[in-house]
């Protein structure tokens, strides 16, 4: 079966997962992590992809990010994989793959699911029993969503501005939202929204984007369509 073709739409953000190969640590310490963020940084930039949130875990990493372009995040990822790999490979004396297979990702609804996925993204670091303030989690964009200090990397979603039209209480609100969590059924639709590589909105949201989405952003419904009935 032929691989499914990369979703992109125009202006619409993406929601990305990348694995390391059979669940494998990809960073170690510090000094990969700050490799890798540099390489993103520097990709992002070329590629003219606006990155929204971000966090890097030990075995995958998530990025929420709008891309310019059909090829945009591909090419950035291909240029920050390259560098990386070579220099992991160097690093800890070994060769082959790090990662599992391609990339994944959805294209999402930003009225209804930017905040939910920055929030999935933010908050897997707790998730993942590494810190219990997602904010003082050093490789993820939290800290700058919440004030603590500025990234550089990130560009906001206009999403996230229409929180508050101030910074303390945009951020304030943007806390408090990740002190509720995320609704179970709601951090799953994301999960596998991502996996699955089908758009993630209501049928009206896909529906009024399939025409310029890149391929088919849901799945077909199978078997034959029906007949009309003909009315006597």
């Amino acid at each position: 079966m032929a691989r499914l073709a990369r979703l992109y739409v125009p202006g619409l953000p993406q929601l990305v997962v990348q694995r390391g190969n059979n669940r494998q640590t990809i960073f170690h310490d510090a000094a990969d992590y700050r490799a890798f963020m540099g390489w993103l940084r520097d990709a992002v930039r070329e590629q003219g992809v606006a990155l929204h949130a971000y966090a890097l875990l030990p075995e995958h990493f998530h990025l929420l990010a709008t891309p310019p372009d059909e090829r945009a995040i591909g090419r950035a990822l291909q240029s920050v994989g390259r560098r990386y790999v070579a220099y992991f490979n160097q690093r800890y004396a070994r060769s082959g793959t790090l990662w599992e297979g391609r990339y994944r990702s959805t294209v999402l609804d930003p009225d209804r699911y930017l905040i939910a996925a920055m929030r999935y993204v933010e908050l897997g670091p707790v998730q993942a029993g590494l810190c219990t303030d997602p904010a003082r989690y050093p490789w993820s964009s939290c800290a700058h969503h919440v004030g603590i200090s500025q990234d550089l990397i990130v560009t906001d979603h206009s999403v996230y501005w229409a929180l508050a039209n101030m910074p303390f209480d945009r951020q304030a609100l943007y806390r408090q939202a990740l002190e509720e969590g995320l609704a179970a059924d709601e951090e799953e639709r994301l999960r596998a929204a991502t996996q699955k590589g089908w758009m993630l909105g209501d049928a009206e949201f896909v529906e009024r984007h399939a025409g310029a989405a890149s391929r088919r952003p849901s799945i077909a419904t199978r078997g034959r369509p029906r007949k009309p009935v003909l009315m006597a």
